[in-house]
């Protein structure tokens, strides 16, 4: 048997191989409104997705400046803060549901608090370290909305609060 025809008849299967190497190991790139415009505004399976004009179209100034550019509304200042109501708190931009009324507590921060979101899958986290502080910011896991930060000082059974701007929310009743 001839291993030097073996080892070179092999050559070129594994640059072949190898070619591939840099696809097998990319990681997808989150689509864009500019790759899929057909699409943009619609509801994609758990995503929302919009240009940031049509996000200006639908969102007042005050809206847009804290669930997309991530600010914040004065304390104690919000519709919601000391609101009482029996209902769901869904998201302005998407209106998805993300608190209950059942979990909003009076937090005394000026923003209205809740000790957890209706699902573990209606808001995501991210580490925030804007303002020379490390805190757990809060988004709508469906159109990536900003909506507040969650700390570890709430009430049982979670023990979190997560302080949720008002603007950033649409009220339903039940």
């Amino acid at each position: 048997m001839n291993f030097r025809l073996i080892k070179f008849s092999m050559i070129p299967a594994v640059i072949i191989m190898l070619s591939f190497l840099p696809l097998a190991c990319s990681q997808p790139s989150p689509p864009t409104s500019e790759q899929y415009p057909e699409q943009e505004g619609q509801i994609m399976p758990d995503k929302v997705i919009k240009t940031d004009e049509e996000w200006r179209q639908l969102l007042t100034p005050e809206q847009y400046e804290v669930t997309r550019q991530k600010g914040t509304e004065p304390s104690f200042t919000g519709e919601y803060y000391y609101f009482k109501e029996d209902g769901i708190y869904k998201c302005v931009g998407c209106g998805s549901e993300l608190f209950s009324s059942e979990t909003k507590f009076n937090s005394g921060t000026g923003w209205p608090s809740f000790w957890s979101p209706v699902s573990s899958t209606s808001v995501e986290t991210a580490v925030d370290t804007s303002y020379g502080m490390v805190r757990e910011e809060v988004m709508c896991s469906v159109c990536g909305a900003h909506l507040g930060h969650v700390f570890d000082d709430g009430p049982l059974p979670t023990g979190l609060r997560y302080c949720i701007n008002s603007v950033a929310l649409d009220f339903e009743a039940r």
